[in-house]
C-alpha cells in the first residue's frame, strides 16, 4: 500500500493499524531548533482521545505518545534537531472479536468492498488502514507543526450535527475548550439540543455526521502558489484525506455560487499600517490559492458512521446476500472527535507552505 504520506517540506508519514500493535508518524522536514514539550503534543492528542464521553466510541485508549527520534532534552522540554521527528501510540485496548461476523461481509458505506477489490484482501479488525484511529497521528504532527507556526492561531469547532445547526450569534471560542463542552461546539445553547438528538440517534443503533469549521488567524500574505501549489488546493486536499469526509468548502464555499459579484467581492480600503484593508472574508482568506492575511477559513462535511446496529442490505465475498449489523464500540457522530483532526490537518498544511514560501522567497 502506498501513498502513506502528504506534504512536500513538512513531510508526514503514518503507520500502523486500528487492532495492531502501534499506530505511528514520521514527520522529515521539520526545521532544526523547534522547542516544544511531549506534554504539548500529548495534549492535541488528549483532545481527540477516544472514549471520554457517552457521545463517542468507548474505545479505551489513553493515546500516550512516545518520541522515538528527531529531537534532543533541552532543559524541561525537546529542541528538534533536523532529523526525522519519530512519534508512537501503542494500541492497548483492541477487541478484534467484535468483528469476527464480518469478516466475509461487506459493510456498506464503508472501506471493505474497495479494499479488497484494491489489494486482494481486507483488513476486517476495525478496518484496519481505513479506521479513523490512525488520525491520531495526524494530530502528533499536527502539533508540531503549530510549533513551526508560532503566531497562527489554529482553532476548530463543530458548526452542525446532522439536522441541528449552531446559532451563530452565540459564538464563543473560549466554550469550545470547555470540559463540559463534549460537542466542540462554540454555541453554549446548542449543548442540550445535540446531547438530545444523539442520545436519539445512538438508541436507535444509527449514526449522524457533521459539518466542522477550521480557522487559522494571523496566517501571513503570501503562502502559496498560483495554479498547481494552491493553499486552499492542498487544505482541501488535507481535510479530505480524513476519514469520513465528503465535502469541503473555503469561505463562503458553496454559498458564491448563489449570490452576485458585488456581494461576493471583498472590497478593500486603506489600512492605517499602509496594507489593504478588507471590508469581508468570503474569500476564506486566500485568492489565486495564495494567503491574503486574513483569517483562512475551512469547512469540511463529515458523514455518518458507517458502522452501526441497523440492519443494511449488503453482500459477502461469496456474492450471497446478506444483512449486515456492525457491533462493537463506535462513534454515533465521528465529527465530534474530528475537530481536532481537521484543525491538524490545517496546521500541517500551513506549516508546509510556510517552509516553502521561506525556501523560494527567503522571507519567512
Amino acid at each position: 500500500m502506498s501513498h502513506n504520506t502528504f506534504g512536500h517540506l513538512f513531510r508526514v508519514t503514518t503507520w500502523g493499524e486500528s487492532h495492531g500493535p502501534a499506530i505511528g508518524c514520521v514527520v522529515d522536514g521539520c526545521p532544526p531548533g523547534i522547542r516544544f514539550t511531549r506534554a504539548e503534543i500529548q495534549a492535541e492528542l488528549d483532545r481527540r482521545r477516544p472514549g471520554q464521553s457517552r457521545f463517542v466510541t468507548q474505545r479505551r485508549e489513553p493515546d500516550e505518545v512516545k518520541i522515538l527520534s528527531g529531537v534532543m532534552e533541552e532543559g524541561d522540554g525537546l529542541v528538534t534537531t533536523g532529523t526525522p521527528v519519530s512519534m508512537m501510540i501503542e494500541n492497548v485496548d483492541q477487541r478484534s472479536k467484535d468483528y469476527g461476523d464480518i469478516a466475509e461481509r461487506y459493510r456498506p458505506g464503508h472501506a471493505d468492498y474497495t479494499y479488497e477489490m484494491k489489494y486482494g484482501l481486507r483488513d476486517y479488525r476495525g478496518g484496519g488502514r481505513s479506521s479513523a484511529r490512525e488520525t491520531a497521528m495526524r494530530v502528533a504532527a499536527g502539533a508540531l507543526a503549530r510549533k513551526v507556526l508560532p503566531d497562527v492561531v489554529i482553532r476548530g469547532a463543530l458548526v452542525a450535527m446532522g439536522e441541528k445547526r449552531i446559532d451563530r450569534a452565540n459564538w464563543d471560542w473560549d466554550f469550545v475548550k470547555d470540559p463540559e463542552n463534549p460537542f466542540f461546539t462554540p454555541d453554549p445553547a446548542s449543548v442540550p439540543v445535540f446531547a438530545e438528538y444523539l442520545d436519539g440517534i445512538r438508541k436507535a443503533g444509527s449514526s449522524v455526521g457533521a459539518v466542522i469549521e477550521v480557522v487559522a488567524e494571523g496566517v501571513p500574505a503570501g503562502l502559496g502558489a498560483p495554479i498547481y501549489g494552491k493553499l486552499d488546493q492542498d487544505i482541501c486536499a488535507y481535510l479530505m484525506s480524513i476519514n469520513a469526509v465528503k465535502g469541503v468548502e473555503v469561505g463562503n464555499g458553496f454559498e458564491a455560487a448563489r449570490i452576485r459579484g458585488e456581494e461576493n467581492a471583498d472590497e478593500m480600503r486603506a489600512g492605517n499600517d499602509g496594507r489593504p484593508r478588507f471590508l469581508s472574508n468570503n474569500a476564506g482568506g486566500i485568492l489565486g490559492g495564495i494567503s491574503t492575511g486574513q483569517p483562512i477559513v475551512a469547512r469540511f462535511a463529515v458523514k455518518p458512521t458507517s458502522s452501526i446496529l441497523t440492519p443494511r442490505r449488503s453482500v459477502d465475498r461469496g456474492g450471497a446476500e446478506v444483512d449486515v449489523v456492525t457491533k462493537g464500540r463506535h462513534d454515533p457522530c465521528v465529527g465530534i472527535r474530528a475537530v481536532p483532526i481537521g484543525e491538524a490537518m490545517v496546521a500541517c498544511a500551513i506549516a508546509d507552505h510556510y517552509l516553502r514560501h521561506r525556501g523560494q522567497t527567503g522571507r519567512g
